[in-house]
């Protein structure tokens, strides 16, 4: 606005000054009527001035007004149709009644009036039908963020298809850090001539070199066995697409050459701290190895694990160093101990149960009372007639106690040992996790996301048919010479004949090794064979899972239990042992529900079909032939969908 409206004289002001000069010329004529006249002259002169001036200032000012409001009507009206803003009004029924200029030339010149809005895009109808005021969407190839003003049934459309762009751009660049891990190649090229570990590694090397070359991958080798990778999140996601590749690369290698050498890696992403980045690589890359190896495991910041691979059973160790260190560190953390508490998982198994009893006796072997902790209420149907012997063997059965007991008995110097499990929400008892400072974990099931948090010793080994071949390995390292008693070594027998399917699967050398060793410490055969057994009503239980089972996908056998039908989880894995008898049938699952009240699925295969990642992909998990699952809140039928998904998507390739 121009100077003249800022300063503008207020009339009140004016009527004041002009009052007080009129006052002042009367005052001035009483003593000389001269310039008293004189100034009434010029106090008309003025006013007569103003009123002009005044005159004029309204009119300018009309005009200016006038003039502002047709350009604010102009821009109005070129923002409303020139603007790069699609604006884009529609009636109750979900019609076009306008759109403006810019939407029209997005869409080709078709104004697309008194059409629906789906002619946009598909997603438009549900975006207004929806709660939401602002959504993203694609039209011709654009990416637009669509505001919503439901109350005028108005849309507006911004196009930020260069921000997403760039957005994207920025984060395919952003680094990430691969350790990428030569399984057991120590003991592979242990003890074979140069030139044959020479053609080993160079055949290895080569591999991934070569690999790494074909996606623009930095690689450079730490160690005999190791390789650090540096990429970027778009080149990660091109390996995941092909799901890493590399993996099956190495493995035909190893095939052509019988050589039982794998392949695993960590992956970090997520970050832009590099510090970050190569924790969670090592992380990962731990994890991958936790789980028998051959597979990627890749880590985000939000703690959130990707697995791909683990085709291949983990191969079993050459040497025992690893069970002779484990089993010293465990005497020495005993020895610093006030006391030992054990426990399994909840409704522990035989090999639960062995085990805890294994523990005790090495513990005992070390001066140091024990207790194992179980729950009566979480019997499985399994150990019963084991609890029923052990409860004649009065001396034995004094060392099990219930959780509140334990936790009454619980100081900071008692050492915890978990065995079976090592994930915090399936031990007997929960709350003695944080209330003792040191946790050993003793477990042949492969590494989960969930686990223990800082235990002082871990001893995982998923090549073990049992955690109760572990233990009695532990055992035969023990300084002391150590007795256990028949009821003692049959129940750690029991719980690898359990674990194997009586020595049919998962069984190296080593676990008839531990079988032998527990056989000469007076294990009684004929008595696992009974507490093996089956009653009637439980085969005819099995008999009738069997009978309506279902074929999926040619190979795959699902048994379904009745919605209104309680079944013991035992039941549940022997009817899955079962199925896998039957001619083509490569894996089979068995859905039931619980006495807890839950879904069970227990799933089994003969390598061909990894149902660990199976299981891993609907909250369980266990090892490539053996996993299981267990749902809340879901019923029978819902389990049954989720898990032919989840099949599905293993057979399509997305796990």
């Amino acid at each position: 606005m121009s100077n003249q409206f800022k300063h503008r004289w207020r009339n009140d002001q004016l009527l004041i000054f002009g009052l007080l000069f009129l006052l002042l010329l009367i005052i001035v004529a009483i003593i000389n009527w001269v310039v008293g006249l004189a100034g009434f002259l010029l106090l008309i002169a003025l006013v007569i001035w103003y009123v002009r001036n005044d005159a004029r200032f309204e009119e300018d000012l009309k005009e200016y007004i006038t003039t502002l409001s047709y350009r604010l009507k102009k821009v109005g009206e070129e923002a409303l149709l020139e603007m790069p803003i699609g604006i884009v009004l529609y009636d109750e029924k979900g019609h076009i009644e306008w759109i403006n200029h810019y939407m029209t030339a997005q869409s080709e010149g078709d104004s697309f009036l008194n059409q629906p809005l789906d002619k946009i895009s598909e997603d438009l109808p549900e975006f207004i039908q929806s709660d939401d005021t602002d959504t993203f969407l694609t039209i011709q190839d654009l990416k637009y963020q669509v505001i919503s003003r439901k109350t005028e049934r108005l849309l507006y459309f911004f196009d930020v298809t260069e921000f997403i762009e760039l957005k994207q751009k920025h984060f395919d660049e952003q680094t990430v850090f691969a350790i990428i891990c030569l399984d057991n190649y120590d003991e592979v090229t242990q003890g074979v001539e140069d030139q044959v570990r020479s053609n080993i590694n160079n055949a290895m090397t080569s591999t991934i070199q070569n690999w790494a070359v074909e996606h623009g991958i930095y690689l450079k080798r730490t160690s005999s066995d190791r390789f650090v990778g540096i990429l970027n999140e778009k080149i990660l996601k091109e390996l995941e697409e092909d799901h890493f590749i590399i993996l099956d690369r190495i493995r035909e290698k190893i095939l052509v050459s019988h050589i039982p050498l794998t392949l695993s890696i960590g992956v970090g992403s997520g970050t832009s701290s590099l510090p970050e980045l190569g924790q969670y690589a090592q992380s990962a890359l731990d994890l991958a190895l936790g789980r028998g190896g051959d597979q990627v495991a890749i880590k985000h910041p939000d703690g959130k694990v990707k697995f791909y691979g683990g085709k291949s059973n983990p191969v079993e160790k050459r040497t025992r160093v690893r069970a002779r260190v484990i089993s010293h560190a465990l005497s020495e953390l005993m020895v610093e101990s006030d006391q030992v508490i054990v426990m399994g998982h909840q409704y522990p198994d035989m090999d639960a149960i062995g085990a805890c009893i294994g523990i005790l006796k090495i513990a005992e072997a070390n001066g140091k009372e024990a207790r194992i902790v179980v729950d009566p209420k979480n019997y499985g149907a399994s150990v019963i007639k084991l609890v029923e012997e052990l409860r004649k063997n009065e001396e034995l059965w004094s060392k099990f106690i219930s959780p509140e007991e334990a936790e009454e008995k619980m100081t900071r110097g008692t050492l915890v040992v978990v065995v079976d499990t090592h994930k915090p929400s399936m031990v007997m008892d929960a709350e003695l996790l944080p209330m003792a400072d040191r946790v050993v974990i003793i477990d042949h099931h492969r590494r989960a996301e969930e686990f223990v948090k800082d235990p002082v010793l871990v001893y995982m080994e998923p090549y073990a048919s049992s955690t109760c071949e572990l233990v009695t390995e532990l055992l035969e390292y023990q300084p002391k010479d150590l007795k256990l008693d028949v009821i003692e070594a049959t129940s750690m027998l029991a719980g690898i004949t359990v674990d194997t399917k009586s020595f049919t699967f998962r069984t190296g050398s080593r676990t008839f090794d531990a079988a032998s060793q527990l056989r000469s410490h007076g294990a009684d055969t004929i008595l696992v064979q009974k507490l093996l057994r089956d009653d009637l009503n439980q085969f005819n239980m099995r008999a009738k899972l069997i009978k309506d089972t279902t074929v999926y996908k040619d190979h795959i056998a699902i048994a379904v239990g009745a919605e209104d039908q309680i079944y013991d989880q035992v039941l549940i894995a022997q009817t899955a042992d079962t199925l896998l008898t039957m001619e083509g049938v490569k894996a089979s699952f068995v859905i039931c529900m619980r006495e807890d009240n839950k879904v069970g699925i227990s799933a089994r295969s003969l390598g061909e079909i990894n149902v660990q990642l199976i299981m891993e992909s609907v909250g369980g998990g266990g090892h490539l032939t053996n996993a299981a699952t267990q749902l809340e809140d879901e019923t029978i039928g819902e389990a049954y969908d989720l898990l032919k998904q989840a099949i599905d998507q293993y057979l399509q390739g997305g796990m």
